[in-house]
C-alpha cells in the first residue's frame, strides 16, 4: 500500500493554487451576478429564482463528477486533475462571454453553464485534499481552501469596488467595468488551475486498487447507483452536518442576494431604479464583501490550531455565532464604514465554513469512497440553496415587506439555529494533534 509523505507548506500551497481561480468565479457569481440582474430589470422577489442555477448544478454535477474521479486513474493526467482543467476551461469561456448579456434569460443562461464549470473543478478539489494529505496535514490542507476562498473573492469583490472608478460608462446593456471583472476572472480561472496541475502529483493506485477499477463495469447510470448506494451508507455524523448546512447555507443565500440592496437603503436610502446610487453602493458592498474575504484568508490558518486544541464542532459553533451576530447588525447601520466592522463576524464564519465541517467528517469516510462522498456534502449544501431558490421569493414578499434588509436579519436568526445544531453533533474520531 502506498504511505502518504508527509508534504511540506509550500506543497501543500502548490496544490490549492488553483481554488483560487474557482473562488473568484464564485466571488463574482456572489457578488456581482445579482447587481446584473438589477441592470437588467430584475425585480427583488425574481432574484432568488434567477440564482437556481448554482445549487442544481451543484447537486447534479458535484456528486457524479466525484463518483467518476473515484473510478478513474490516468497515468498521465492522474484522477482528479483531469476534472480541474475541464472545470476552469469551462468557467473562463463563460466569464468571458458573461458581460455581454443582453437580457435578463440570457443572464440567467450563462450562470447555469458557469456553475458547472465550477463544480466539475471544485469537488475533485475537496477529494484531492483527502486523498495526499494524512491525518496530520488534511486540517491545514483543508484550512488552505479557505485560505484561497477568501484570497480570490478578495480580488473578485475589490474589482467591484476599484473597476467602476477607473473604466467608467456602459458598454452594451451593462457598465464597463462589469466587463473588467469578468475577464480578470477568465484570466485567473485557467492561470492558476494551471499551475496546480502543473506543480502536483497525484498518489498512484496500488496494483489492487488498479485491478479492481479496471475490472469493474462501467455504465450510464454507475454514477447515479454509486451515490445512491452511499447515501444509503452515509455515517451518522454526515446526516448531522446536514442539518448545520440546511439553515447555514439557506442563511449566506439570502445575505448574497441582498447585501447590495441592503446597503442602498440603510446607506443611500437607494433603490435599484436610482442608477447612480445604486451603483455606488454596488461598489461599496463588493468593499465590504472584499473585506469579509480579507479576514477569511488572515484567520483560516489561526482555526487549525483552535480545531486541534478545542475540536472542530466547538470552533465552528462560535465562528456561526460571530457570523450571526453580523448579519443581525448590518442592515441597521447607516454609516457605509461600520459595515466593515459588522461584516467582520462573517468573515471569521466563512473562514470556518470553507474548511472546518470537512474536519467533523473526514476521518469517518473510506478512503475509496472521498470523491462521491465529497459531493453528497456539496449536495447538503445546494439542496438547502435550492429550498431557498423556491422558497425565499415568497417568504420575503409575504412575510419580511419585499425589504432585503429583513432578508439579512432573517439569515442572521438561521445562522443562530445552525449554530444549535453544530453543538449536537456527535463525531467519534478527533482532529489529529500535530
Amino acid at each position: 500500500m502506498f504511505k502518504k509523505v508527509k508534504l511540506s507548506f509550500w506543497q501543500i500551497l502548490n496544490m490549492n493554487v488553483g481554488f483560487f481561480g474557482i473562488q473568484y468565479s464564485f466571488g463574482l457569481q456572489q457578488s456581482a451576478v445579482t447587481p446584473i440582474y438589477d441592470f437588467l430589470g430584475a425585480s427583488p422577489d425574481q432574484i432568488p429564482i434567477l440564482h437556481l442555477a448554482g445549487p442544481v448544478t451543484g447537486l447534479l454535477v458535484q456528486p457524479i463528477i466525484g463518483a467518476i474521479s473515484d473510478k478513474t486513474w490516468s497515468p498521465r493526467f492522474g484522477r482528479r486533475k483531469p476534472f480541474f482543467l475541464i472545470g476552469a476551461i469551462l468557467c473562463s469561456l463563460t466569464l468571458l462571454v458573461f458581460p455581454y448579456s443582453s437580457s435578463l434569460w440570457m443572464a440567467a443562461g450563462l450562470l447555469w453553464i458557469l456553475d458547472v464549470g465550477n463544480n466539475t473543478a471544485m469537488e475533485p478539489y475537496r477529494a484531492l485534499i483527502a486523498d495526499k494529505l494524512d491525518d496530520e496535514q488534511q486540517p491545514l490542507g483543508f484550512q488552505m481552501q479557505s485560505f484561497f476562498t477568501g484570497l480570490g473573492q478578495v480580488l473578485a469583490n475589490l474589482s467591484l469596488f476599484i473597476f467602476p472608478l477607473i473604466f467608467i460608462g456602459t458598454t452594451g446593456s451593462l457598465p464597463t467595468w462589469v466587463y473588467a471583472s469578468f475577464f480578470l476572472g477568465a484570466f485567473c480561472s485557467i492561470a492558476s488551475i494551471l499551475w496546480s496541475v502543473s506543480k502536483t502529483k497525484e498518489i498512484p493506485p496500488t496494483d489492487e486498487e488498479l485491478a479492481k477499477l479496471r475490472s469493474e463495469k462501467r455504465s450510464v447510470l454507475g454514477p447515479l447507483i454509486e451515490i445512491f448506494s452511499a447515501v444509503k451508507d452515509m455515517p451518522k455524523v454526515m446526516w448531522q452536518l446536514a442539518l448545520v448546512y440546511l439553515f447555514q447555507w439557506y442563511a449566506l443565500f439570502c445575505y448574497w442576494q441582498n447585501s447590495s440592496k441592503s446597503v442602498a437603503l440603510s446607506v443611500w436610502n437607494a433603490t435599484p431604479d436610482d442608477t447612480e446610487a445604486y451603483s455606488e453602493a454596488v461598489s461599496w458592498t463588493g468593499l465590504v464583501n472584499g473585506w469579509y474575504n480579507v479576514v477569511t484568508f488572515l484567520v483560516a490558518f489561526a482555526l487549525v490550531g483552535f480545531a486541534k486544541k478545542y475540536s472542530p464542532k466547538k470552533v465552528h459553533a462560535f465562528c456561526l455565532l460571530l457570523a450571526a451576530l453580523g448579519f443581525l447588525a448590518f442592515p441597521h447601520i447607516e454609516d457605509k464604514n461600520l459595515l466593515l466592522f459588522a461584516i467582520t463576524g462573517f468573515g471569521i464564519g466563512w473562514a470556518s465554513m470553507m474548511g472546518i465541517p470537512y474536519l467533523m467528517v473526514v476521518s469517518e469516510i473510506p478512503k475509496e469512497r472521498y470523491g462521491v462522498y465529497m459531493g453528497i456534502i456539496n449536495m447538503m449544501i445546494v439542496i438547502p440553496m435550492i429550498l431557498q431558490t423556491v422558497s425565499f421569493g415568497y417568504i420575503l414578499k409575504t412575510f419580511l415587506g419585499n425589504d432585503p434588509r429583513n432578508a439579512i436579519t432573517f439569515a442572521g436568526v438561521l445562522l443562530l439555529i445552525s449554530l444549535v445544531c453544530t453543538l449536537m453533533i456527535q463525531t467519534k474520531k478527533k482532529v489529529a494533534t500535530a
